[in-house]
């Protein structure tokens, strides 16, 4: 566990740009293999906008990078935080720790207050909008969402007090977990209830992405499910009967293109009111 957490503490930026493009190319080729949906659309044309997303979260983190490495230095220095208040434990147990708690902080409790404050809905909605979730729908989120995001996971870097060899190891962890869960791949309907129970599965954060209301608000989690287990926000529903994208938002031709996602958020709009 130590050498884990040194390489991540030194991890290289090369490194960090394989973990993402090697994880996309990797759902990619099984969302051929293994399909949930066989979608009627133009691969590359769809992943386009996605893809542009995914880089300008790239370029906002590497922007405030110098935060995140400040900040979890300082909780260091200062012995700060709730994993450093405790009794001294195992280095794997802290670890688990710190990494839970991120994800705590920086994706659920995030995820779930963009969903209940309008502000911040309609900045996430250009997410929600996309009719064909796949992986590369993972790093769909407005620039704006990006900033919010990266303000959540600062505060939980305070809160929880971890250094930064786990904060990047979080952030690697949740890359993958997000491809994944996004992935058009459709597991064994055991295999993936079984996994629902430990992380977030394909088939959990799809109910996720149904169209209408309960499920949007519900499955909010990245990598744990247990955040939205003890929360109450989990919830089940037929992965056949699923619909993507958001009942009062319908048009996919505007939700596909690229100029009218960057204005979405600043767009007069309801929010769904349910089925």
């Amino acid at each position: 566990m130590e050498t884990i957490i040194t390489y991540f503490e030194t991890i290289p930026s090369l490194h960090r740009s394989l973990i993402l493009v090697g994880g996309i190319s990797f759902f990619w080729i099984l969302e051929g293999a293994i399909p949930l949906f066989a979608f009627s659309y133009k691969k590359w044309k769809h992943a386009l906008p996605n893809l542009f997303f995914t880089f300008t979260t790239i370029l906002v983190n590497l922007g405030l990078a110098f935060l995140l490495l400040k900040t979890a230095d300082w909780t260091a220095v200062n012995n700060f935080g709730f994993i450093n208040w405790l009794p001294e434990m195992p280095l794997w147990l802290y670890v688990v720790l710190g990494v839970l708690l991120l994800d705590f902080f920086g994706a659920y409790l995030a995820h779930y207050v963009e969903h209940n404050v309008k502000p911040l809905w309609m900045i996430h909605l250009v997410h929600h909008t996309d009719h064909h979730v796949d992986t590369t729908t993972a790093n769909r989120h407005h620039p704006l969402e990006s900033v919010i995001r990266f303000a959540f996971t600062l505060m939980g870097v305070v809160i929880v007090g971890t250094p930064i060899g786990i904060v990047f190891l979080y952030q690697s962890l949740s890359l993958v977990a997000t491809q994944f869960s996004h992935a058009n791949i459709k597991l064994p309907k055991r295999v993936d209830k079984a996994l629902s129970w430990f992380i977030v599965s394909p088939d959990m954060h799809k109910v996720h992405h149904h169209y209408v209301l309960p499920y949007t608000d519900s499955n909010y989690g990245n990598i744990f499910s247990i955040w939205d287990r003890l929360l109450g926000t989990y919830m089940a529903y037929d992965r056949e009967n699923i619909v993507y994208g958001v009942d009062t938002f319908p048009d996919a031709v505007d939700n596909g293109n690229l100029k009218k996602l960057l204005k979405q958020p600043f767009h007069s709009y309801r929010k769904p009111t349910g089925s």
